[in-house]
């Protein structure tokens, strides 16, 4: 078998009529393996896109399931809420969510990414610190620190994330707790030593 493609578009997939509409197969086409993602799409307005189902059913794969809207204009159904989606819409339906949605202008195509609860684990460790970034900039240290400090329960040995915590704790007049992350951070990445020489975020440290 030879390599599959890193790069596809949507008309580059397999395309199969599944009832009224277009079933397009991802993880099959790029070899994807951490996660189920397909689309599917309507052609017509009023054509059924995502099947009324929910994840807890014998045979499912009691996943929670995120919908992105592509292109066109879905109707969503969920739990009884209408949901109007527009592209870029994102709904999120948890394994014991009913779910079902149409298409509400034509070629309407919904990405489906699916997986079982958990299974990603949490969040990665450079989300806690970029999500803190708006504070940082507007010199709400404590409030930079407080954000990316939720990441050390999943993440206490990342040194990235030490780091920054170290950055934000100088900033804010903790030196003690800047040193201590820093001291993290040096023993599992000694590259860091090398940032912090010449980071001005921690010229507070150097007196």
């Amino acid at each position: 078998m030879g390599r599959l493609p890193s790069v596809l578009g949507l008309a580059d997939l397999e395309s199969v009529e599944v009832g009224e509409g277009v079933y397009r197969p991802i993880a099959r086409a790029l070899g994807v393996s951490a996660f189920g993602v397909n689309a599917y799409t309507g052609p017509r307005a009023g054509d059924e896109v995502i099947e009324p189902h929910d994840e807890q059913g014998h045979g499912s794969g009691r996943h929670e399931e995120l919908y992105v809207v592509l292109t066109g204009r879905a109707e969503f159904e969920l739990d009884g809420e209408t949901i109007d989606a527009p592209p870029g819409t994102l709904v999120f339906a948890r394994p014991e969510q009913h779910r079902a949605a149409k298409a509400a202008e034509d070629d309407t195509t919904v990405l489906v990414i699916g997986g079982k609860p958990g299974a990603a684990g949490p969040p990665s460790p450079f989300e806690y610190w970029y999500r803190a970034t708006p504070a940082y900039r507007s010199g709400d240290y404590a409030r930079a620190y407080e954000i990316a400090a939720e990441g050390l329960e999943a993440h206490p040995d990342n040194p990235s994330l030490q780091y920054n915590l170290a950055c934000y704790a100088a900033l804010a007049g903790r030196r003690e707790d800047a040193l201590a992350h820093l001291e993290v951070a040096f023993a599992n990445n000694p590259e860091t030593r090398e940032w912090a020489s010449k980071d001005a975020d921690l010229e507070s440290l150097r007196l």
